[in-house]
């Protein structure tokens, strides 16, 4: 039986936000939301946060570690469809590497199902690290929506 590399290089990752749809898409395109939550732990801040939201149109997130180093990540928007679906590129200025994130919003009424496909990773190892991540941003944005 062989591995198949698209599993392997792919991320996936499902959760339901006690917010409504519009309010979680909001979440992942204003700056100021940005700022307050997408980071990987409580020990991280989100040191920059600009959205040039508009296919094309770019983004920058600085994530600043307890050792006050500034993690960049960056990417272009390739879909915009408000507030179900967002596409965009993703990858780090200390590593470049371009991968896709695709973020789907089913609505539930007063929750939102969230799935974060994230592929394109160079290999399994680097395809973990960004799910630990990715976790943690995630219950930061639950909790962020929740205040």
């Amino acid at each position: 039986m062989s591995a198949n590399p698209e599993t392997e290089t792919t991320l996936v990752l499902k959760r339901t936000i006690s917010a409504p749809r519009t309010r979680v898409f909001e979440a992942w395109t204003s700056p100021e939301m940005m700022r307050q939550w997408l980071c990987p732990d409580e020990s991280f801040s989100v040191a920059i946060a600009e959205v040039d939201l508009r296919i094309g149109g770019s983004f920058r997130i600085g994530m600043k570690d307890p050792k006050n180093f500034i993690h960049i990540a960056n990417g272009t928007y390739r879909e915009i469809k408000k507030p179900e679906k967002l596409v965009f590129t993703w990858s780090w200025e200390h590593e470049p590497m371009e991968s896709v994130v695709t973020l789907t919003f089913q609505d539930l009424g007063k929750s939102t199902e969230l799935v974060l496909k994230h592929e394109l990773f160079r290999s399994m190892e680097q395809r973990d690290s960004h799910a630990k991540g990715w976790n943690g941003c995630l219950q930061h944005l639950e909790n962020f929506l929740h205040q």
